[in-house]
């Protein structure tokens, strides 16, 4: 696995960033072919497909590393993951920052442009927790021609602090790419994520909802939630239904 750390010049928010990519590559057990003759390369003909993943509020790119495996999940599903620091700017545009801006558009062009990563909306997936499952709805809903699917963790579906309605998002857009929703039943947030589920259902649009008993709004719940939601999402790329042993 490669992990690559990167802090990039944004023109869009006129100062750096931090990003991080975990990049599926050659592991160890492969790499020991080696010692039997076999011939084994760094090939990167087939691009990646990719998981733009969001952090919570008060979090950084650093707290999905930290808490969870995301980095063994994706090198045994060969995919990549790409985390952003955003602060706790709910992943819009404020006057300040133009987060929603960065990641519609610089973010996926760098990241696609430099790394061996697909371009296809087929490939690519956004997801998030808590304030970061809120971002992936919004950024999956109204760019729902950029994501095959949207994983949201323990959402906060709705914030008093800003203005978008995601209920009314879900009434007012042609959703074409599924949702996975989770919330632990002791969750703060668990009866609002109840009430989307309906909506959802209302609405017909295709979702897959999970929820957990004797979990609260933490970090474990968070880990299963995100191994789940990539053995759920449909592939179709060179590396699909390819898991491997690390």
């Amino acid at each position: 696995m490669a992990k690559i750390q990167c802090n990039v010049i944004s023109y869009t928010l006129l100062r750096t960033v931090d990003i991080e990519v975990i990049l599926p590559s050659i592991t160890i057990p492969e790499s020991m072919r080696r010692m039997k003759g076999q011939d084994i390369h760094h090939d990167y003909s087939h691009k990646y497909p990719v998981l733009y993943l969001l952090h919570g509020f008060g979090n950084n790119y650093c707290q999905w590393n930290g808490y969870t495996n995301i980095e063994l999940y994706a090198e045994e599903r060969q995919i990549a993951v790409v985390l952003l620091s955003a602060e706790n700017k709910n992943y819009l545009n404020t006057e300040q920052d133009k987060f929603e801006d960065f990641i519609e558009n610089e973010l996926q062009e760098f990241i696609t442009e430099i790394f061996p990563i697909s371009k296809r909306k087929e490939d690519a997936y956004i997801a998030g927790l808590s304030m970061g499952g809120f971002g992936a709805l919004y950024h999956g809903l109204k760019y729902n021609d950029k994501y095959q699917a949207i994983g949201a963790f323990s959402p906060a579906i709705k914030m008093d602090t800003i203005s978008v309605d995601l209920f009314k998002m879900v009434e007012e857009t042609k959703v074409n790419n599924k949702i996975f929703i989770t919330c632990g039943e002791n969750d703060f947030l668990y009866d609002l994520n109840i009430k989307f589920i309906d909506k959802l259902k209302e609405n017909k649009i295709n979702y897959t909802w999970i929820s957990e008993a004797n979990y609260k709004h933490e970090w474990r719940f968070w880990d299963l939630s995100v191994e789940r939601f990539l053995d759920w999402i449909d592939r179709s790329d060179a590396y699909a239904n390819k898991k491997r042993s690390v």
